[in-house]
């Protein structure tokens, strides 16, 4: 089995190949973290780093791909022309998981949140399991070194990509928005699709947990969730089946469990955050998790770092970082739960994004933009003319430092910025942690 990419889930995948008794090779084109290139030598797997070696790679039965490499990389094409199997890392879990079974989370906004808020609900309530995918460690890793009866699971859209058996017992789907357009094409179809592969395998023994008022999501679900029990959640009408928020309280309902709880207990506030307790809420009652222990847990949850973390108030003015912002859609979140006049810090890569969605509500709540990032003219082109104020900075420090300047006592500067991170910073933990240290030397 070849293993293309060498980070979090290459190696892991490396791992539990190489337990199950595969030959194992592992490239990736750029370098190895220095912690992986051991653990590799330490169990004798075959790699190599800064380069891809097509002879070894096109003799491969199987390719695993990381989820971070596109279709268009010219090794993934030789693979696929030569119709050698590709599969995700989450496959390749899957196989190897024995009995144990998965709650699986994905969507454009709010997954990480739900993840994180759907095992603490199973720690609290008594579960055995564990936190794979995007959050914590791979799927793959955790199955062979500490394998558990259960599994929550954050999903991205690339690692659905190559899933040909992998099937959650219970799947969420908090929402679908235009997010990564140029790993598809430009065809937001084509991301709708690789988004509903969470339910491509689900039996009527399985939950689908989806949002109703998610008008992407309402127009494909049938589509594609025919053989599942579907759950929705909604804060537009009542149903008998899934869960709905009215006059300040929450009703879930999973045929023969029904429980009530008032939103003004639940330790995450914002209306995005109420969607996100429905579905995580919903996804311990379903796998029979008691509902006093959900409360609890709907009440003690912590938020997670950079998604709308507080980090400081320096001179009456608050600080939030809210890196994780990576799409337009999470910046309508932040905005959406803002209550004091904001600056806002913008900017980063560009992966097709639509600003018109937040025009509103920048016209609304923001004073001032601080664009951070190498290419900043798709910004000021947008609220050009909603904004009074608006500066090029290209770094933390000078965009913090800026932001500082337009702001006066009882306005809060926000860091979401609705780009990748890749021109400036490492990922959006280094951005946020950046912003972070400047501000505390504010």
């Amino acid at each position: 089995m070849v293993i293309l990419g060498g980070g979090e889930s290459g190696v892991g995948a490396a791992l539990l190949a190489k337990q199950q008794g595969f030959d194992v090779f592992l490239s990736d084109a750029g370098l190895l973290k220095e912690n992986y290139k051991r653990e590799l030598q330490h169990l004798q797997i075959d790699f190599e780093e800064g380069k891809h070696t097509e002879k070894n790679i096109l003799n491969a039965d199987e390719v695993m791909k990381s989820p971070g490499i596109p279709e268009n990389n010219e090794m993934v094409k030789k693979i696929r022309d030569k119709n050698i199997p590709i599969i995700s890392e989450i496959e390749l879990a899957y196989r190897y998981k024995g009995n144990s079974k998965i709650i699986g989370i994905t969507g454009s906004n709010g997954k990480t949140t739900t993840t994180a808020m759907a095992y603490h609900i199973c720690k609290h309530g008594g579960l055995d399991c564990a936190l794979v995918g995007n959050i914590g460690y791979s799927f793959a890793r955790q199955v062979a070194e500490n394998p558990q009866p259960w599994y929550v699971a954050e999903i991205s859209s690339f690692q659905l990509d190559d899933v040909k058996e992998f099937k959650a017992d219970v799947a969420i789907l908090t929402n679908i928005t235009e997010d990564h357009l140029d790993r598809y094409d430009y065809q937001f179809e084509n991301y709708i699709h690789s988004k509903f592969k969470i339910v491509s395998n689900q039996t009527n023994q399985d939950y689908f947990i989806y949002c109703d008022d998610d008008p992407v999501t309402k127009k494909y679900v049938y589509q594609y969730s025919h053989h599942t029990n579907p759950l929705p959640i909604t804060m537009l009408h009542e149903t008998n089946k899934g869960g709905f928020i009215r006059n300040g309280q929450m009703t879930l309902v999973t045929g023969s469990e029904k429980m009530q709880m008032s939103i003004y207990d639940f330790a995450l506030k914002g209306i995005h955050n109420q969607y996100n307790t429905m579905a995580a809420s919903l996804a311990g009652l379903t796998i029979g998790i008691r509902k006093e222990k959900i409360r609890e847990a709907i009440q003690s949850f912590e938020s997670l770092e950079h998604r709308m973390e507080y980090v400081a108030t320096v001179r009456g003015v608050e600080f939030i970082n809210d890196s994780k912002a990576t799409n337009v859609n999470s910046v309508w979140y932040a905005l959406e739960s803002m209550t004091k006049p904001t600056i806002l810090i913008l900017g980063g890569i560009d992966k097709g994004n639509d600003y018109s969605l937040i025009r509103d509500l920048v016209k609304e709540k923001v004073k001032a933009i601080v664009c951070m990032g190498l290419d900043n003219r798709k910004i000021h082109e947008a609220f050009q003319h909603d904004v009074p104020l608006m500066v090029n900075t290209a770094s933390a420090q000078e965009a913090v430092n800026a932001a500082f300047h337009f702001a006066t006592k009882g306005d809060v500067v926000l860091l979401s910025p609705a780009c990748a991170s890749f021109d400036l910073f490492k990922n959006y933990e280094d951005r946020g942690n950046q912003f972070k240290e400047v501000v505390k030397d504010l």
